[in-house]
């Protein structure tokens, strides 16, 4: 009878336990454990496998710059990022809080790099993310207009928990850009997080944004309840590549 029980298993797309299951079968030592506790093997093993496939396509949709992770950020070089800020950040209460992250820096500090280790962070807690450079969601949503279809992607973007919006303010918006961004940053506003960085300095944003109505309600939404981190140093850009070593912990 177990044959048939391999096939429907594989019927019910549920292949990682009939593997499993197939395992228990070749091993005839496993077949001494009690029902429940053999079952329950199986069922981890496909409840694992699940999981492991809704965090791939989580990392596939966030379509992030770069593949980093925080448990590979190294902090021995002088970077001016606080290791506790790091840790706490790493919880993810302030996703839960729907709060917001502003990293502020020169080109070339690893700013993209944080945002990336911080949303894949994210991603591995269950969260929807997504990466966005900010002038191209903003031709994104110019092009939908057009389509009609600018309310649907609104409405995606109000759904994800962490949205990373890189190269913030580089270039002046247009009185259209400055409108669908404020519908952006509305819309996420006190229930999802949004992770900015950008070389432009707050106090600069204004003259970017280019409306001072517009500039003071985004401010407000976005610095107004978020965390700031303001790496600095030497780019990371102009070093030859070298392997980054995880940080140990000191108890």
């Amino acid at each position: 009878m177990n044959h048939p029980t391999l096939d429907k298993l594989h019927a019910l797309k549920l292949k990682p336990m009939a593997d499993a299951f197939k395992t228990q079968l070749d091993h005839p030592d496993l077949a001494a454990m009690p029902f429940d506790e053999r079952f329950a093997l199986l069922v981890d093993v496909q409840y694992a496998a699940a999981q492991n496939a809704a965090l791939d396509q989580r990392l596939r949709r966030a379509n992030m710059r770069q593949s980093a992770s925080l448990e590979n950020l190294d902090l021995r070089a002088p970077r001016g990022l606080d290791r506790g800020t790091l840790r706490a950040l790493a919880q993810g209460q302030w996703i839960r809080q729907h709060l917001n992250i502003l990293l502020i820096g020169p080109a070339g500090v690893g700013k993209s790099w944080i945002a990336c280790a911080l949303g894949n962070r994210a991603a591995r807690d269950g969260h929807s993310v997504l990466y966005k450079r900010l002038s191209r969601l903003l031709d994104e949503l110019a092009l939908a207009r057009l389509q009609g279809r600018q309310a649907r992607l609104l409405a995606t973007l109000a759904r994800t928990r962490v949205l990373i919006l890189d190269d913030w303010a580089m270039v002046k918006l247009t009185a259209e850009q400055r409108r669908d961004l404020m519908e952006v940053i509305d819309d996420r506003h006190g229930r999802a997080s949004t992770i900015i960085a950008t070389q432009i300095p707050v106090d600069g944003w204004h003259g970017q944004i280019g409306d001072p109505t517009y500039a003071d309600a985004i401010l407000d939404r976005v610095v107004g309840a978020a965390h700031r981190l303001e790496p600095r140093g030497e780019s990371m850009r102009r070093k030859a590549p070298v392997e980054i070593t995880p940080v140990e912990e000191k108890t």
